[in-house]
């Protein structure tokens, strides 16, 4: 069936939205603003197959678009007018690219000729993201002809597959349009034929790999580890299934980060080391479980401890993931696996069973140091803010996406996240690890997902209050712990925490903000939590719609003392 088309900018826009459409785009985040009208009218006219979403600040929507493509493992395409609101995306797009997110990003852009010469709300948008994009191009203006329509549909199918393939990250395109920006008439004449000009608009990534087999020098090696770093697979069941598979053929621990999915599906894995930071906190024991070879899956965990133990004991070190990226900030005896983990074609090994010294090793300290971490965590009544990990890791319902925020909760979890099996979810930005778009990427990854959580601190979430805007298009359920201690807690673990002033104004840096009278301002529901137990009851049920904060008012500086003191002596108590 013919459709007729009165408007260049109408019909160029149109076969943009359209193969994205055809190609699986099902959510494209939208900014207000002039320019990018054409767009905007496009994707408000693909509702419902793609939800267009409003929001109104744009480093607020990038963030949001992030946690959609996080949560769902699908490209989302983010829109906006010409001038800065494109550099407000720009800390997203640094996060999609470090922490492998599909995005893509539609800048529009006001024509060549009124460019480089004052005209408004113009700025070089051309390479506006560096190096960060995947791929990125300006786009030729708008043209009412087969061939430039032929030209476009091929451009947006080859982006589409560029956010996804070799890896995942941004795309970005530069889009110029010429007035009139309406869908108004504008002298065009054009007839198409969506069918038969679409059946070329169809997803071309197929990528096969066949299975490779365990290395010898693996499965001679009785002194290797398997390190299950920062992790956000979609199927994490079948993720943690092959690791344990690999783990139990080659006898091998597990150490699991607090971010990797294994730490939710601890039956799978009966190897699975949660302590290791406290572990080789003593001296003596990481000497003496220093390895010959170690298994890196994903990124290397957070762990100040591990990594200078590997940088210490420069095992050989082989990583598995199937990124380009170089994934050893360590500088070691590497060689990379450009693969996932499940593409192992793991096979038993004509191996004692039994395990070996080493791993009854690392598997008594998890189980001493493993206890004695459950048991203070469990007697403790004082509003310690790493506690709020350790009960989150028991209580949520099974399933709950969690995100983590970056600075004291990730590390906290770390530390305290109780290995479990009740599958949960858990999200972060690792890749970058600011504070950038929290709030807005926790809403992003719970939109039209189950009832989520967020841990954060009170800075991570000041820095992105803009982010309570999207309430009014947010579809479900996100609580927030927020843990309060009135600065940056992450600082006082540092050495310049010594030297006050200048400590406290420039690193501290104090708020004094009341959340109840903020979460006012958003209407958004506010709590104040005075107990565990309180807190407990909160978080299980989970509500199913809306939005509110679960604040605990903590010490930062008697909990950065207390981690100070106990840290190190779990694993010191544990073997006395």
């Amino acid at each position: 069936m013919l459709v007729a088309y009165r408007n260049v900018n109408q019909l160029w826009a149109f076969v943009l939205t359209e193969t994205l459409k055809r190609l699986g785009l099902t959510c494209a985040v939208i900014c207000p603003g002039s320019r990018s009208t054409p767009l905007t009218v496009a994707f408000a006219q693909q509702v419902p197959d793609i939800e267009a979403i409003s929001i109104l600040d744009e480093r607020s929507a990038a963030f949001f678009a992030l946690g959609v493509a996080k949560a769902t493992g699908r490209p989302v395409a983010l829109v906006c007018t010409s001038g800065t609101a494109g550099a407000n995306f720009y800390p997203a797009v640094i996060e999609a690219k470090e922490s492998r997110v599909p995005l893509l990003v539609l800048t529009t852009d006001r024509p060549p000729e009124l460019r480089d010469c004052h005209s408004g709300q113009t700025i070089d948008q051309v390479k506006l993201y560096g190096s960060y994009p995947n791929w990125q191009t300006e786009l030729a203006l708008p043209a009412a002809n087969m061939e430039m329509l032929a030209y476009l549909r091929q451009t947006v199918i080859y982006a589409w597959e560029r956010t996804q393939t070799p890896t995942k990250g941004s795309v970005h395109l530069n889009i110029p349009f010429r007035d009139p920006l309406a869908p108004v008439p504008d002298g065009t004449d054009f007839q198409l034929d969506p069918e038969v000009f679409f059946t070329a608009a169809t997803n071309t990534i197929s990528l096969t790999h066949s299975p490779f087999p365990i290395p010898e020098a693996w499965q001679n090696c009785d002194r290797g580890i398997i390190i299950a770093g920062v992790a956000q697979p979609q199927n994490p069941q079948e993720y943690c299934r092959a690791i344990a598979t690999l783990s139990q053929t080659l006898q091998w621990p597990v150490l699991a980060e607090g971010l990797s999915p294994l730490r939710n599906y601890t039956d799978l894995n009966p190897y699975l080391i949660s302590t290791y930071d406290l572990i080789l906190r003593n001296q003596q024991l990481a000497k003496q479980l220093a390895p010959e070879m170690v298994i890196q899956v994903g990124d290397m965990p957070t762990s100040k401890e591990l990594r200078t133990w590997l940088s210490a004991t420069q095992p050989q070190r082989w990583v598995i993931d199937p990124s380009d990226q170089n994934l050893d900030p360590l500088h070691g005896q590497t060689i990379h696996l450009r693969m996932s983990v499940d593409e192992l074609g793991i096979k038993e090994c004509d191996k004692n069973n039994s395990p070996s010294e080493y791993l009854q090793s690392w598997c008594i300290a998890e189980a001493k140091v493993r206890t004695d971490v459950d048991q203070t965590m469990a007697k403790m009544k004082d509003l310690f803010e790493g506690k709020a990990a350790w009960l989150l890791s028991q209580t949520l319902p099974p399933g709950t996406p969690l995100f983590i925020a970056n600075s004291m909760p990730v590390r906290d979890v770390e530390y305290f996240w109780q290995p479990n099996n009740l599958g949960v979810r858990a999200y972060f930005n690792r890749g970058a690890n600011g504070i950038d778009g929290t709030l807005s990427t926790a809403l992003g990854i719970a939109h039209r997902q189950q009832s989520s959580v967020i841990l954060t601190g009170d800075l991570a979430l000041l820095h992105d209050t803009n982010g309570f805007l999207i309430r009014n298009k947010f579809v479900g359920h996100l609580t927030i712990v927020l843990i309060n201690n009135n600065g940056g807690g992450i600082f006082e673990m540092l050495p310049i925490a010594k030297f006050d002033p200048p400590f406290e104004e420039f690193f501290g840096t104090p708020q004094d903000i009341d959340f109840a009278q903020l979460c006012a301002t958003y209407a958004v529901q506010h709590e104040l939590i005075t107990s565990w137990e309180e807190l407990r009851q909160k978080l299980n049920p989970l509500p199913i719609k809306g939005i509110r904060v679960l604040e605990l008012q903590t010490n930062r500086k008697v909990d950065a003392k207390w981690r100070q003191e106990n840290l190190r002596k779990f694993v010191v108590d544990s073997y006395i």
